[in-house]
């Protein structure tokens, strides 16, 4: 039997999305939508010495995605490229089935491990770390 992919702990994630408003003059600001289930992400971001100083976003996902972009949230604030470039490959490595490490940043995707045999819901459990790494080379690009 498959494990629910929507366990009380994705519930609360879902329910605590941090930094949930628009940004009043972003670098960058990009918008992601699933194809295959509409879940869509505006993304506002403004970065300080190659680092993310400041987000701000609109989240409409179904439960999972919604998740996603709480445990990016908590963690974005601070973080490089090559850091968003880890927490995407991590999350593509966890819908594969292969586990996060326990000494991982991104330990916390592992709520999400379920939604691996949900091939369907893969795009918008994406689509927070998506649009960070593209509103992070635009802003970058923007600063040039």
């Amino acid at each position: 039997m498959t494990p629910d992919p929507y366990s009380r702990d994705v519930i609360a994630l879902a329910a605590s999305i941090p930094h949930l408003r628009r940004l009043d003059a972003p670098q960058a600001s990009v918008r992601k939508v699933s194809r295959l289930c509409g879940s869509e992400i505006t993304l506002d971001m403004n970065l300080a010495d190659g680092r993310v100083s400041e987000i701000g976003w609109d989240v409409s996902a179904c439960a999972l995605g919604q998740s996603s972009a709480s445990i990016l949230g908590n963690i974005v604030i601070g973080a490089d490229r090559a850091m968003l470039v880890e927490g995407l490959d991590t999350l593509n490595d966890l819908l594969k089935g292969i586990p996060v490490a326990d000494d991982s940043p991104f330990a916390a995707l592992r709520v999400l491990e379920p939604a691996s045999a949900y091939p369907a819901r893969h795009g918008s459990i994406r689509l927070a770390f998506e649009a960070a790494l593209e509103a992070f080379d635009s802003a970058a690009a923007s600063a040039d």
